[in-house]
């Protein structure tokens, strides 16, 4: 249907050329000594409707041709485009006219200076030069912006952010009401469903889409192991989605222009203004580099495990060697390891050991012991 209509624009377009054309050849003095216009009026009409229908057939033949060449113009064109992300363009276009704007500053200030010269040559120069200078600074803008894009976003996100920090300050709801997205890897974990119960997590929970479907890939995984943690993450989502009454929100949202989850993840956080709830120690790492808050289970787990302190007596059972030489393994009901020094001859018996240090890190909490007035072990 397009091409019909283009076909008979440009047949329109065509017949409108052939009239002018006709015009102009008429004065033409060749024309003129040829034939006398002025004593033939018929020869007049002829010429402008023989011309005028030239023409319209000329462009009506070629139509095809031309809209052929045009839209392969305009696929190329939109196969670039689509290949660009839109940020890329948005920033490109702002570019473009900070350039074309500064351009023309400068252009104004010379063209004063010519217009006083009242010089022929001096204005074609002129034209030209301006010509030059609007193509220099909105190729400089183009670039610039795409160079620097990295930089722009993070304005904008520091912008954002501190527009939302101060009006968190003047509205206490607003802050209490933050939605918290959930990691791929604490919906597998479990926890996330015994803590949301307990109350101490506010605020709607938002899963991604993007989520949604890692999950469901390692989930349909042909190695056993990622097809049970993939199902078992399924199931967990659905009992927090039956059985909390806490608002639970699929977020659409996706990031084309970004590959991996976890990136996803800290940029829909900066979008919604929200806290990413993880176990994952090097996505902590990421988000705290990114300016994005982060709620780590594996931080609070630590957080509330019993205080153990240098020096206290404890009653374990040794399971297994350790990795250094003369060292048994050991571990408490919340799964804290228990380094024992001298404890490898012991493995299997329950044995008394005195807590020599406590190594605290984000991913844990390691024991090291001793065993108490150097006990031996029963031949």
């Amino acid at each position: 249907m397009l091409d019909k209509i283009f076909r008979w624009l440009l047949t329109v377009i065509g017949l409108v050329l052939g009239y002018a054309l006709t015009g102009l050849f008429i004065k033409l003095e060749f024309f003129h000594q040829l034939i006398n216009f002025n004593q033939n009026m018929v020869s007049l009409i002829a010429a402008y409707i023989i011309c005028t229908l030239i023409f319209g057939i000329i462009f009506y033949i070629i139509s095809p041709f031309i809209i052929k060449i045009v839209w392969n113009i305009t696929g190329f064109f939109e196969g670039t485009l689509q290949k660009i992300p839109t940020n890329d363009i948005i920033l490109s276009v702002a570019g473009l006219i900070i350039g074309l704007i500064v351009a023309n500053l400068f252009i104004s200030s010379v063209s004063r200076f010519l217009s006083i010269t009242n010089s022929t040559v001096l204005s074609v120069i002129g034209s030209i030069i301006s010509l030059i200078i609007n193509i220099i600074f909105a190729t400089l803008g183009v670039n610039i912006a795409i160079k620097k894009k990295d930089d722009l976003y993070n304005i904008f996100t520091f912008l954002k952010k501190f527009g939302k920090e101060k009006k968190n300050k003047t509205d206490i709801k607003t802050f209490s009401c933050q939605p918290k997205i959930l990691d791929t890897s604490v919906i597998i974990d479990g926890r996330i469903l015994d803590i949301l119960k307990t109350g101490f997590v506010e605020g709607p929970i938002v899963i991604p889409s993007f989520v949604l479907e890692e999950l469901r890939h390692i989930a349909d995984s042909s190695d056993s192991l990622k097809r049970t943690r993939g199902r078992r993450g399924l199931d967990i989502l659905n009992l927090i989605q039956k059985e909390l009454e806490i608002n639970v929100e699929i977020c659409e949202k996706n990031f084309e222009n970004i590959q991996e989850v976890d990136s996803k993840l800290l940029k829909l956080a900066q979008v919604l203004g929200g806290k990413v709830i993880t176990n994952d120690f090097n996505l902590n790492k990421v988000a705290e580099f990114q300016g994005v808050s982060v709620l780590n289970i594996n931080e609070l787990a630590n957080a509330v495990k019993p205080v153990v302190i240098p020096g206290e007596d404890m009653h374990i059972q040794i399971i297994k060697d350790g990795k250094e030489s003369g060292q048994g393994v050991a571990y408490l009901d919340d799964g804290t390891m228990i380094v024992v020094e001298g404890g490898k001859k012991y493995v299997g018996d329950i044995v008394d050991v005195t807590v020599t240090s406590v190594l605290q890190t984000a991913a844990g909490r390691m024991i090291f012991a001793k065993i108490k007035n150097s006990q031996d072990k029963a031949v």
